[in-house]
């Protein structure tokens, strides 16, 4: 029942924000970058009675997940500000996002190492 509620939940804060954004496209866009589904998660880790370290580990990993996500929605933006197919722009948008995943591991266990 838990899980049910989770999503409905969910659902409605998405369904909110998407109707913002339809009317208010610039507003839409600045609250959809609040960290709601991290915040989400966090709180439903929390309810759920996951330890705080696990929380903050959780946490501390979708930092690490910032910088692909800043390539992959630069990338979605550039292409469909010159007119190109949204599915192919989600595409190159996601590719960007792997490539830099990957990149910034790479480098941060060569560092580490």
């Amino acid at each position: 029942m838990f899980t049910i509620a989770k999503i409905v939940i969910s659902a409605i804060i998405i369904g909110i924000i998407t109707e913002i954004a339809q009317r208010y496209p610039q507003q839409g866009g600045k609250i959809a970058a609040l960290p709601i589904v991290s915040l989400l998660s966090i709180i439903w880790l929390y309810t759920q009675g996951e330890q705080i370290d696990k929380i903050s580990k959780f946490a501390m990993n979708v930092v690490w997940g910032l910088p692909a996500t800043v390539i992959m929605l630069l990338i979605i933006g550039f292409t469909l500000k010159h007119s190109m197919n949204i599915f192919i722009s989600f595409g190159l948008g996601i590719t960007g996002w792997l490539i830099t995943y990957f990149a910034q591991d790479m480098i941060i266990k060569n560092i580490i190492n």
